[in-house]
């Protein structure tokens, strides 16, 4: 009786030594691994300080229409000054929407950075 043929199963294909030798350098601190983790920090930050200019312009915006616009103060809906009900219902809201957006676009540069290191397409 003769033997079935051996047939090798892989579960993953190998992806080579760049991957290695990328996530060590990472995992090990060295310049090239340094210049890829600045470069993550540097991306973030930048997001940071574009979303904290738009937070900025969102907020400064209800007292400078108001300075504007000195009647606004006066109007009042349902007992409440119209310039604290701009702040309730268009700040919150924009700050809200800003840090939902802040979360995902920096877990989205993280993703990025995972895809650098393990070089996938």
């Amino acid at each position: 009786m003769t033997r079935p043929h051996r047939e090798r199963v892989v579960l993953s294909h190998r992806r080579g030594a760049r991957v290695i030798r990328t996530r060590v350098e990472v995992q090990e601190q060295t310049q090239v691994g340094d210049a890829l983790v600045r470069g993550l920090v540097r991306a973030q930050l930048g997001l940071a300080l574009r979303l904290a200019a738009v937070v900025l312009v969102a907020v400064a915006a209800v007292p400078l229409v108001v300075g504007a616009f000195p009647e606004i103060a006066e109007i009042r809906v349902a007992g409440i000054q119209l310039n604290w009900l701009l702040l309730a219902v268009v700040v919150y809201p924009v700050l809200y929407g800003v840090g939902r957006l802040y979360v995902r676009l920096a877990e989205q540069g993280e993703r990025d950075f995972v895809r650098v290191i393990d070089d996938e397409p």
